[in-house]
């Protein structure tokens, strides 16, 4: 037989939640682990993609993106952010999230660069870091505050430090920067050449009224940022996998000489359907209102229940510290919770890279309210 090569990633598994939402398949259990809506989204938009395919717009698209998207993307940011972004050359449609995450950091990253993220922090940012031969420092948020000491962040900046990544609203704590957060960042990167990957995919999730605080806001960290944004989060259609990366001219210009080689371009009878459907601001300005009854609902239905309920200021997921429940590490917990109350979850370890246990599990509450009825059910026996 032949003898496989060394792994590049030899510690890495499948991801925890795919393996969650196998368990919930395996036990007939209700799936608040994995991050996607069980509801369906809006039939204008769909019936918008049905259109265009059927008008032939089948081939390939531009490597940038379709123009008539790229700008209904600068347009949103403008109104939202007040930031300039040119659409042909510094809006870049991608395949998700992920992939403009990946092509960031493959673009950037180089031998023993140095990248700072913050944990808990979504699975996909220190193995890419790794493929790339990077090396991560990590600052972990811990419950049930999550706040960051900037103190402790200056400390890992070396320099060879030549990125930061943020998730602002985090998943999956649903903590959001603050304007001191953003204040201390930019005396951090001040005089330096530190990139910052912004991945903001919940940007229009955010709840109490709060602002989201983008990086493109500020001047200073605009010019120095990839903005990372999805479209999954914010019309309910995860199985799209489109996203896009907004950035400077000179960002930009090499983040398409690797995503061009990555998936060179992305599905355009959608790509138009969205370009359309964004033309009405009001299909995602009542985002923060639909989410947080959702929010509302779950915490609601949980109040009188054994868990704590820690703060969710953004994002579609709740953190439950369950440390008067049981003693069992959060991913038995889960476990447990999933085979014999039917009720899957995430385990907040698996976003730690020491797999800090804290006795936190999340819950995704992006469902429909008779789903999150019935694990309100089923969590209320504990």
């Amino acid at each position: 037989m032949i003898q496989l090569p060394s792994s590049k990633l030899p510690n890495v598994g499948t991801t925890i939640f795919t393996q969650m939402s196998q368990l919930a398949n395996q036990h007939q259990a209700i799936n608040l682990s994995q991050g996607f809506p069980d509801f369906e989204t809006d039939s204008e938009l769909l019936n918008l993609a049905n259109d265009f395919i059927k008008k032939g717009f089948n081939q390939y698209a531009p490597l940038g993106g379709i123009m008539g998207l790229k700008e209904e993307i600068a347009r949103k940011i403008e109104n939202s952010h007040s930031a300039i972004y040119h659409p042909e050359s510094e809006v870049t449609v991608t395949a998700g999230g992920t992939q403009a995450i990946f092509t960031a950091i493959a673009t950037f990253i180089k031998k023993d660069d140095e990248v700072i993220i913050f944990e808990p922090a979504y699975d996909c940012y220190e193995p890419t870091v790794e493929l790339f031969g990077g090396i991560v420092k990590r600052f972990q948020m811990k419950a049930p505050d999550y706040e960051i000491d900037w103190n402790v962040v200056k400390n890992l900046v070396s320099e060879k430090t030549k990125m930061i990544i943020l998730n602002n609203p985090n998943n999956p704590s649903g903590k959001i920067l603050k304007e001191n957060d953003i204040q201390e960042l930019i005396k951090i990167v001040k005089d330096t050449n530190i990139l910052i990957l912004s991945d903001e995919v919940y940007e229009n999730i955010v709840f109490e009224g709060n602002q989201h605080l983008s990086i493109c806001k500020y001047p200073e960290l605009k010019e120095r940022s990839l903005l990372i944004a999805s479209f999954g989060k914010l019309f309910h259609i995860t199985g799209w996998k489109i996203g896009y990366c907004a950035a400077p001219k000179a960002l930009t210009d090499e983040f398409r000489k690797v995503h061009q080689f990555n998936v060179f371009c992305v599905n355009t009878p959608l790509q138009m359907a969205l370009g359309e459907y964004m033309k009405n601001d009001e299909h995602y300005n009542q985002l923060n209102q639909f989410f947080q009854k959702k929010r509302d609902f779950l915490r609601q239905g949980l109040a009188q229940t054994s868990f704590e309920l820690l703060d969710c200021e953004g994002t579609y997921f709740q953190a439950l510290k369950y440390d008067k429940i049981s003693d069992k590490s959060d991913f038995d917990f889960a476990t447990e919770l999933t085979i014999h109350h039917k009720v899957a979850s995430i385990p907040f370890s698996a976003f730690y890279k020491d797999k800090l246990n804290e006795n936190v599990i999340r819950l995704c509450f992006a469902k429909k309210n008779e789903t999150l009825e019935k694990a309100i059910e089923n969590l209320a026996k504990l």
